[in-house]
This record gives structure tokens, C-alpha cells and sequence, in this order.
């Protein structure tokens, strides 16, 4: 574990350090070193226990896909952001890379904690870094207002959480994960414990963000600059699931009764978000609401409290993380040249950047889930989970899959396709950079239906 913490540390001097010119670089190669020796940790799945285990942190089939995908996003951030800081002072551009990997830091301890109430410290601390790289490096005048709505509705949703967990010290004694699933079993019947039930959770379905407190979330997505973004799509969101599936195996006779209303609300979201998604003219909007449908069935699959549905729900996370985070970045390789964000104005790029256009496409496709790839796998798990909870819920999740297809199509069409708009007059070409950076966002992505067992997390 510390093979790892340790260089992340020890990049935040590095990139005070070095002198100006070798800055974006060296931070780049460093940060993909740790990227691929954090792969070590995928090598012990099959044992369903902990493994690199110390006093403190661990990692177990759960939190090890989570956190592999947490370093290998670094370097892709870092990769992307060079372009739109290049014009700032060098000390601005030091200090972004700094809340980069603080991040990087925050979210590795998040998803290794061992000890209930670290991983509650850790999943608050994100929140600094992230808010800074909103309000300072975002794109519009609506940034800080989008900056309020992520911090207050976060700390809204995980002050109950904090109080829930120190009763929960209180009446067994530990926080530790190790110990908790041996601690005696606690009949839960009073409106208080229901009111704890709800307190453990609300926290994390504010994070994921289920549908009716998502509202920060787009606000969030279209203000922040394109690390930002990845960041949020691709891990900060995770945190919330992770979190479900810590918290459920100790909340277990009441999960029965108290999941209906939130699984419901989770489907619904499915499809209402998925209905925004085909009204909008937003490009990075768009993206941010496929990203709340996504994470509903996410919420859903993990309330079920099978092991199809949380196993599912631990592949569609990985699996929306790395294509979500491609998706920001094409938007905003687009935003880059024609500096806006509308559908209707930057369209008909397939005749300018064909190269760009497979990418789209492969990207969408991945969205939509076509079939050899994880994203299918993901759904289906937690729509079989689902169906065998209810049968009921095949329409809601049938009608969800439809309109997502529908969307992703809509958006691959509005931007590529059609005549190129004659105010576009001259367009950069697309640099080697950006065919990297979506290079090293689908490859995983691809090369995970080969060996899908690495992200199966308890099933296995």
C-alpha cells in the first residue's frame, strides 16, 4: 500500500521543484509510473479476503478495481489539463497538480481505510480540493454558485452519516471493517433505529447522486474544468456506492423493508434523467445527467443486497468511470477548438476531425452499453437482481436502457454528423495528446472484457 501512498506524497514537492519547463512532463511520466505499478494490487482477486494489509489501510476485491482506477486517472487529468493552464503563471499551474494528486491522496486512503470513521474523514477531505479546482479553475461566471450547491448539499447529506457512526461505536464498540461483521447481531425495531438506517446512508446516495438530491451534480460538471470533471464522473461519484456497500452488511434486518422507496426512486431517476438528457443543448450537461442515470441503477443494483446486484453495480462503476471521464474529455477537446459547449452551434465535426469522430463513436457506443463490453455486463447483472426483487421493475429498467441508447445516439449525431456550420472557419487539428488521452480511457475499458474477474469484487 505505502509503495504506492508514498510517491503520490512525494509528487507534491516534485512539482514545486522542477524547474518550469519540465513541469507538465515530469509530473505526467511520475504519475503514470504509480498508475501502472498501482496494477499490483489487481493480482490477489480471487481471494476474497484482505490483502497488502497494515494497521490502517487495506485493500480487499471491493476497493481494489476503485482504487487502480483512482491512480490510473492522474496521469489522464494531468494529460488533459496542459492545454487550458498553459497561459496561467507557473506557480498556478504548480498548485493545480498539487490538488490533483492531494486528491489522488485523499481517494487512496478513502477506499483503503480500514477504520469506518477514517474513510468518513477522507471522503469529507475530498471535497477541499475539488472545490478549490471548481471556483478557481472554472470555466463560467456561474462557478462559485456551483461550488456552494456541491459543498452544502455533500456536508447536508454526511452530518447524519457522522452521527450514525458514532452510535454505531457506541453500541458495538469498533469501527473497524475487520471486526464489525463478527460484532453480535443488533435487533433493530424503533422509529430511531429506522431514522439511523437512514442517516447511514443518505450521506453516500447524496454522493452517488441518487435522483431528487442530484441537482449539485450537473452544476458541478459543466462549471468545472475538464480535471474536474473526470474527477467527479470517475471516482468522486464511486465514493458513494463504495461507501453503500460498506454500510449495508451492517444495517441488514431493516434493509428488507426501509430499501423499497430508495430503490424506486433510483429507477425513476433512471428514466427522468435519461428524458433530461434528450432535451439538452448542453453538451457537458448531457454527459453529467447520463451520469446520474447511470449511478441510479448503480444505487438500485447495491440496495438489492444480492451478489448479482452488487456485483453488478461494482462493474458498471468502473466501467462508467472510464467512459464517462472519456466522454468529458472529447467534450471539452471540442470546447477547446470552437469554445462552446452548445450541440447546435459546434456540429458536423466528422468532416473536419475524422479521427476524433471514431473515438465519438466508440465512446458512445460504450455509454450505451453494446455487448462485449463491461458497461453491458455491469446492467445486466443488476437488471437480473432487480427482476428477481420485483418483476415489475423490467419496465422501468427496459424503458431506462431505451432512452440511454437513445441519448447516447443523439449526442454522437448532434456533434458529428450533418454539414459543418459555416462559421466555423478554421479549426486546430487534433494533437497526438488527445488521441492518447481517450487511447488510455478506452484500452482498459476493452481490455477488462478479457479478464472481467479483476472487477467482480465479493462473487468471485
Amino acid at each position: 500500500m505505502l509503495k504506492i501512498l508514498l510517491p503520490t506524497l512525494m509528487l507534491i514537492p516534485t512539482a514545486w521543484l522542477i524547474p518550469a519547463k519540465q513541469l507538465w512532463s515530469t509530473s505526467l511520466a511520475y504519475s503514470l509510473i504509480i498508475a501502472l505499478t498501482s496494477l499490483i494490487w489487481l493480482k490477489a482477486t480471487t481471494e476474497t479476503g484482505w490483502s497488502f494489509l497494515n494497521p490502517y489501510i487495506a485493500t480487499d476485491p471491493v476497493s481494489t478495481p476503485l482504487l487502480a482506477l483512482t491512480c490510473w486517472l492522474l496521469p489522464l487529468m494531468i494529460l488533459a489539463s496542459q492545454n487550458h493552464t498553459a497561459s496561467e503563471p507557473v506557480n498556478r499551474q504548480r498548485m493545480f497538480i498539487t490538488l490533483l494528486t492531494s486528491l489522488q491522496i485523499f481517494l487512496i486512503l478513502a477506499f483503503g481505510a480500514t477504520e469506518v470513521i477514517m474513510f468518513y474523514i477522507m471522503f469529507e477531505a475530498t471535497l477541499i480540493p475539488t472545490l478549490i479546482i471548481i471556483t478557481r479553475w472554472g470555466n463560467q461566471t456561474e462557478r462559485l454558485n456551483a461550488g456552494t450547491y456541491f459543498l452544502f448539499y455533500t456536508l447536508a447529506g454526511s452530518l447524519p452519516l457522522l452521527v450514525a457512526l458514532l452510535l454505531l461505536q457506541n453500541t458495538t464498540g469498533t469501527l473497524s471493517l475487520l471486526i464489525l461483521h463478527y460484532t453480535p447481531f443488533i435487533p433493530l425495531s424503533s422509529t430511531a433505529d429506522k431514522l439511523w438506517w437512514a442517516g447511514c446512508l443518505l450521506a453516500f446516495l447524496v454522493k452517488m447522486p441518487l435522483y431528487g438530491a442530484h441537482l449539485w451534480l450537473p452544476k458541478a460538471h459543466v462549471e468545472a474544468p475538464i480535471a474536474g470533471s473526470m474527477v467527479l464522473a470517475a471516482v468522486l461519484l464511486k465514493l458513494g456506492g463504495y461507501g453503500l456497500m460498506r454500510m449495508m452488511p451492517m444495517l441488514e434486518p431493516l434493509t428488507k423493508e426501509l430499501s423499497y422507496p430508495f430503490i424506486i426512486l433510483a429507477l425513476w431517476g433512471v428514466i427522468m434523467t435519461g428524458s433530461i438528457c434528450l432535451r439538452q443543448a448542453d453538451l457537458k450537461s448531457l454527459i453529467a445527467y447520463s451520469s446520474v442515470s447511470h449511478m441510479g441503477l448503480v444505487a438500485a443494483g447495491i440496495l438489492t443486497q444480492t451478489s448479482w446486484g452488487l456485483t453488478g453495480a461494482l462493474i458498471l462503476m468502473i466501467a462508467h468511470g472510464l467512459t464517462s471521464s472519456a466522454l468529458f474529455c472529447l467534450a471539452n477537446t471540442n470546447y477547446e477548438r470552437t469554445h462552446s459547449r452548445t450541440m447546435i452551434l459546434a456540429r458536423g465535426l466528422q468532416m473536419a476531425l475524422p479521427l476524433m469522430t471514431t473515438w465519438w463513436f466508440l465512446s458512445s457506443l460504450a455509454n450505451l452499453a453494446l455487448p462485449p463490453l463491461p458497461n453491458l455486463m455491469g446492467e445486466l447483472m443488476i437488471i437480473t437482481s432487480l427482476l428477481s426483487w420485483s418483476w415489475w421493475t423490467i419496465l422501468l429498467t427496459g424503458a431506462g436502457t431505451l432512452i440511454t441508447a437513445c441519448y447516447s445516439l443523439y449526442m454522437f449525431l448532434m456533434t458529428q454528423r450533418g454539414p459543418l456550420p459555416p462559421h466555423i472557419i478554421a479549426l486546430n487539428p487534433t494533437y497526438s495528446r488527445e488521441h492518447l488521452l481517450i487511447a488510455l480511457h478506452l484500452l482498459p475499458l476493452l481490455l477488462l472484457i478479457t479478464k472481467p474477474e479483476l472487477i467482480w469484487g465479493w462473487a468471485a
